[in-house]
């Protein structure tokens, strides 16, 4: 298969990706970013954009069209429809990075900006009825559910934000959480609470999502302090219980918390000396536009600066103590 040579290899294209890319281009490193689908990560998932600084408002479809640009402009090549099986480091100190038709990139470094995969329910009906009233986002999905009644499943920022964003479209939404409070930020819990269209159902779970042919027609559900069951009638079911870091391609062990995200040192460098993290990938107190271009910011400049080293014949920086997770 065929073998592509770089100095720095960057997987994934969401905010961290791309803002890697445009600050590798600027120090004339030979990079490339990977993309299993198309640039913006989780921007292409979010409507509008009213935290990153600079932009009081702005889609997020146009924000990323923007970095995208941004990074083409100073050099960066960003390959899509590229799906990354596996990232290895080999015997001579470099990488290679396999991709799902068996091209390897090699290159003294890699940067590893994934972001993550929604967390399901595995619950019955979810597989089935995806796509037929089973979404995960929100902002892809809403327009579909104009004047239905929905259920939202989830507790954190994520899950509010989405259920009073989608009061735009339903008629009603009704939010599901396991516990007796949320754990979203209190800004966006007054949000919620002061939606009209929203009503909380406390320590529930779903059971099964269920239907009649090919469309969703109720949620079952469980109280998890009484035990009492009942049925939801509901055309649409959205999901926001967590994401999975994406950091199964790399192959040997590599320093993570519990749930899986990377632990870096300050200059994005996980405990594999070479291997950066930037974005939602890596351990942080929260998961923003913001940070992931600040860590990419960083990440970028690190590499630079390992590689010099490397071609100078100096000793590789190792990786510095790790950052230990913050309390959330």
């Amino acid at each position: 298969m065929p073998t592509f040579d770089y100095e720095v290899v960057i997987i994934g294209a969401g905010p961290a990706g791309m803002c890697a890319g445009m600050y590798a281009g600027r120090s004339m490193l030979k990079s490339v970013v990977l993309e299993r689908g198309l640039p913006g990560g989780e921007l292409l998932n979010t409507e509008v954009i009213e935290d990153y600084i600079g932009f009081e408002h702005i889609l997020g479809w146009e924000l990323a069209e923007k970095f995208n640009s941004h990074a083409v402009k100073f050099g960066a090549e960003i390959r899509t429809s590229v799906d990354v099986q596996k990232v290895k480091k080999i015997a001579d100190g470099t990488f290679e990075t396999t991709i799902e038709n068996g091209d390897i990139y090699r290159s003294p470094a890699v940067i590893i900006t994934a972001g993550g995969t929604p967390v399901k329910l595995e619950v019955p009906g979810e597989i089935q009825y995806a796509g037929k009233g089973v979404s995960y986002c929100a902002i892809c999905d809403g327009a579909f559910f104009k004047g239905h009644t929905i259920v939202v499943v989830g507790g954190g920022d994520a899950a509010c934000e989405e259920a009073d964003f989608l009061t735009r479209y339903a008629a009603k939404v009704f939010v599901v959480h396991r516990r007796d409070s949320f754990r979203a930020s209190k800004i966006v819990q007054q949000r919620l609470f002061a939606n009209p269209k929203i009503e909380v159902i406390w320590n529930t779970v779903v059971d099964e999502i269920a239907g009649q042919d090919t469309l969703m027609t109720h949620a079952k559900l469980r109280n998890v302090i009484t035990g009492d069951s009942r049925d939801l009638t509901a055309t649409g079911i959205f999901i926001f219980v967590g994401f999975t870091p994406n950091t199964g391609v790399i192959d040997g062990h590599v320093e993570h918390d519990a749930a899986g995200y990377l632990l870096t040192d300050t200059n994005m460098q996980t405990s594999i000396p070479g291997l950066f993290a930037a974005g939602d990938v890596r351990v942080q107190l929260t998961r923003q536009v913001t940070t992931a271009v600040g860590d990419a910011t960083t990440a970028a400049i690190a590499v630079e600066k390992f590689l010099t080293a490397r071609k100078n014949g100096h000793p590789a920086p190792a990786p510095m103590p790790m950052l230990q997770p913050a309390s959330k």
